[in-house]
């Protein structure tokens, strides 16, 4: 069952973004390690960028690790820094030859230098390719986001590169990790919760928000062609009235 936020458009959005939510609880119903769901999610991964391409979609997002999952046990954190890397080192090939550009958003500082280097490689190899981009989020947060936005328009107008009256929403949207993307024009959530979990804040102000309740490790391409028809549903009004678009 799907359920959603909102309203009619028949558009196929630019840009999708998915938190993918789940995988810990698809492998405990299961009596299975936590890491077990990760692993069965990665298939998720490569069939939601199918049917992103398939879809006509320009822009996939997935939410893959916030900044509070470092939080997790250690194991986990390792577990899951293990497949990332396995992931990185044996799908890059095949999404470049799919025309696929990777793009990785978050606190880089985190990762050791081996994630960085494969993320790199990832990124510099597939970067002129055009038929999907592909953003990671990985070790983000959307406050953590703003709050490196913010430090840096201070700094900037501290050191007299900005004035106060130049400090729009244009501006602070070209501070942030995301100034080369367009805003998400639907964010997917799986596993039935229904919360942002500090993903995209700045940047999904006007986003609709379809709500699947499968965990993520059993989302098809059936569920994501669903939400662009729920998506295709919506009428996008912008703040403003039937009368006054």
């Amino acid at each position: 069952m799907m359920r959603g936020v909102s309203d009619h458009n028949v558009a196929t959005p630019v840009h999708v973004a998915i938190i993918m939510d789940g995988n810990g609880r698809w492998a405990t119903t299961r009596g299975l390690p936590r890491i077990m769901g990760h692993r069965k999610g990665a298939d998720s991964v490569r069939r939601a960028i199918q049917a992103a391409s398939d879809c006509g979609v320009s822009y996939l997002t997935l939410f893959a690790f916030s900044s509070e999952n470092w939080n997790r046990s250690k194991d986990e954190v390792g577990e899951i820094m293990r497949l990332l890397r396995y992931y990185l080192h044996s799908e890059t090939e095949e999404l470049h030859a799919k025309g696929v550009k990777i793009c990785v958003v978050g606190d880089r500082t985190k990762f050791d230098k081996e994630t960085v280097g494969l993320i790199e490689l990832a990124e510099n190899k597939t970067f002129d390719n055009k038929q999907l981009t592909l953003v990671l989020a990985l070790s983000y947060s959307g406050r953590q986001e703003i709050t490196w936005a913010v430090r840096a328009i201070a700094e900037d107008a501290v050191q007299g590169v900005l004035n106060l009256d130049e400090i729009n929403e244009d501006l602070v949207s070209n501070y942030l990790l995301t100034r080369d993307i367009p805003d998400p024009d639907l964010i997917i959530r799986t596993s039935g919760e229904q919360r942002i979990s500090n993903f995209l804040l700045w940047q999904s102000a006007y986003t609709e928000l379809v709500f699947v309740d499968q965990l993520w490790p059993d989302f098809q391409e059936k569920d994501f062609q669903a939400a662009i028809e729920e998506f295709g549903t919506r009428e996008r009004r912008y703040g403003r009235t039937v009368e006054n678009r």
